[in-house]
């Protein structure tokens, strides 16, 4: 992971892969790993939809980031 090599980052993931994400961050030794969720998929959205999961996505980012 990035804040292993002291270089923050934010991963963003959608919901489908939640459990996913949370087990393989568990498994690397980062449990409670924070990212960012959006709803799933994002292949058949339109433009409006992907704009708006990407500004959630920002805003949730930013949160991470911004944390300590």
């Amino acid at each position: 992971m990035a804040e292993q090599a002291g270089t923050p980052a934010a991963a963003i993931m959608t919901d489908r892969f939640a459990v996913s994400a949370r087990i393989m961050a568990e498994t690397l030794g980062l449990p409670g790993y924070p990212f960012a969720l959006i709803p799933h998929p994002t292949s058949s959205d339109g433009e409006v939809e992907l704009r708006a999961k990407a500004q959630a996505a920002v805003e949730q980012c930013v949160k991470i980031l911004t944390r300590r």
